[in-house]
């Protein structure tokens, strides 16, 4: 069992598409952390990011099995796409959700204290910053994109990411140091404010 943890990604992709069930249950080892952290940190909810986890594993399984994992050398990255498109079909279906009118209610409606919350309206803003975020961190160097992916998005401490890119500790911070000040110089050529 040992050394089948060594194995890279594809190898074990392969190994389970030909029916080795042990090369998943390493994948899922390997990656549930992470994937789970990408996931609640754009869901904001424990309940709905296990929710999407396990259809992205679900989604994962069947692509795996059918045969459409392609080979890339990125399988944490496939896995991030499929849960990032998991959640974007969710925030599709929620925006095309019919209305409720109060016309009908004598104003019963808006004095329901469970509707009176802001949730709906503060994932809404939390959506858009992250699309904000994104939108101008495609827009950085790739050193520095990673840096700030893996630092936001997989939320690594910095020794993590330095270990996974193979640079020093302080150039990993400099790269972060340098993708903020970019970021906040682009924000504020395009309007966009970010504190």
């Amino acid at each position: 069992m040992n050394d089948i943890q060594k194995l890279t990604d594809e190898k074990l992709v392969k190994m389970y598409a030909e029916g080795n069930d042990c090369a998943f249950d390493v994948l899922l080892d390997r990656y549930k952390d992470r994937l789970f952290s990408y996931i609640q940190f754009i869901v904001h909810d424990e309940d709905h990011a296990n929710d999407v986890f396990q259809e992205t594993f679900v989604k994962v399984i069947m692509a795996i099995r059918q045969g459409r994992y392609t080979e890339s050398g990125k399988f944490y990255g496939w896995l991030t796409r499929i849960a990032h498109n998991i959640i974007l079909d969710e925030f599709r279906d929620a925006a095309n959700m019919p209305t409720t009118s109060d016309e009908d209610t004598d104003g019963a409606l808006f004095n329901d204290l469970q509707l009176a919350t802001n949730s709906r309206e503060t994932e809404i803003i939390n959506e858009q910053v992250l699309e904000d975020v994104k939108a101008l961190m495609e827009k950085l160097p790739e050193e520095q994109r990673r840096v700030v992916f893996m630092r936001i998005y997989q939320d690594l401490s910095f020794k993590e990411i330095a270990d996974e890119t193979g640079v020093p500790l302080n150039t990993a911070l400099g790269r972060m140091h340098y993708a903020l000040i970019n970021m906040r110089r682009m924000a504020n050529s395009s309007h966009i404010f970010v504190d």
